[in-house]
């Protein structure tokens, strides 16, 4: 039993450190994931060091203490910003303007589940604005057509690469466009959003494809299209709401990276992980679905909503336009090391 505690010391200690070697390789992106799951299972080795140590002097096992204690230090340090002891980047309304305010809904439908009664049961109960599916064929796109019903804005780009997307609004949509920025079969979607006051959002839906060894090897393309999302979104007059399955937790370096380049903020922070993937594992479950904003949007609310058969929860959030909510909210800038690392992504080939 020591031994193996030992194992598995020594091997959260350099999965938790492994994330700082900025290699693509996915075996260096993926150990960025689960950072809350590093920390349950390093306190639990914690505590059974401390039962086999040693009380006649120092050894290895009190060594591989002092590790463990320190990995758990540093482990909290990185998910503090993401519970409720954490600075929150977005603040909350403190009074309403309906004609100011929308509703998103973000939901990675699993393109081979079946229960679309489900999945539209889902949006009839959280009633949002903006819906987008992810994940979604000509079969989501036709068993989901009584959407337009309550939804007459869309833009459907049906696949069956499992990199479909369905767009629907209640809100007019302006300029909308289906752009290819990286890979010729990965679409993201942007458009703009009128709200019901007149005010203009600029909305960006991406699915980059994730580094894991079934899909792509590297997380090359995955960031690149993200940082290209975050000069557009840098470069826009309008507020900005980039939403989708980044297929990237909120906490890693390539998110962080995204939020400095972009000028945008992550709701979650301040407020907890909102985990949206995997649905059926809940000891592995990280926050890749998300909705970063500008500084002129705060938030009203914020949830998970309930799993209809995907291997993803949906995501649900409420926003309210405020003008003067810029000079209250504070953004993220990048050193000059972070623009020499968001250039060479961006250019990779």
């Amino acid at each position: 039993m020591q031994y193996f505690l030992f194992v598995l010391s020594i091997f959260l200690v350099i999965v938790t450190f492994i994330p700082l070697i900025k290699n693509e390789y996915w075996i260096f992106r993926i150990c960025d994931y689960p950072r809350l799951q590093k920390l349950v299972t390093n306190t639990f080795c914690i505590a059974f060091l401390v039962f086999y140590s040693s009380k006649k002097g120092y050894d290895f096992n009190d060594v591989l203490l002092l590790a463990m204690i320190i990995n758990a230090v540093y482990l909290l340090r990185q998910i503090l910003p993401f519970t409720f002891f954490g600075k929150k980047q977005v603040k909350k309304i403190t009074s309403e303007i309906p004609e100011n305010g929308f509703s998103v809904m973000i939901s990675n439908v699993y393109q081979f589940n079946t229960n679309y009664k489900g999945c539209l049961k889902e949006v009839r109960k959280a009633n949002p604005d903006v819906l987008l599916l992810l994940e979604t064929n000509s079969v989501w796109q036709r068993e989901t057509k009584s959407l337009e019903e309550h939804y007459p804005f869309f833009k459907k780009v049906p696949l069956e690469n499992t990199y479909g997307m369905l767009l629907y609004s209640k809100l007019e949509l302006r300029n909308t466009q289906v752009k290819h920025l990286v890979e010729k079969d990965i679409p993201s979607i942007h458009t703009q959003i009128v709200l019901q006051g007149g005010q203009l959002i600029q909305m960006f839906a991406v699915h980059p494809e994730p580094p894991v060894p079934m899909e792509n090897p590297t997380s090359k393309e995955r960031d690149k299209e993200l940082l290209l999302i975050a000069d557009l979104a840098k470069d826009s007059d309008l507020p900005v709401i980039v939403i989708g399955d980044l297929n990237d937790v909120a906490w890693s370096y390539t998110t962080e990276l995204f939020l400095k380049m972009s000028g945008l903020l992550d709701p979650r922070r301040g407020r907890g992980f909102y985990n949206s993937f995997h649905a059926h594992y809940p000891f592995l479950r990280f926050p890749l679905d998300h909705a970063f904003i500008s500084t002129e949007l705060k938030i009203k609310e914020m949830k998970r909503l309930h799993n209809f058969g995907s291997d993803h929860f949906p995501i649900f959030i409420s926003l309210q336009y405020e003008a003067a909510a810029k000079l209250e909210q504070e953004e993220m800038h990048p050193d000059k090391g972070d623009i020499a690392v968001a250039e060479e992504k961006k250019t990779a080939e």
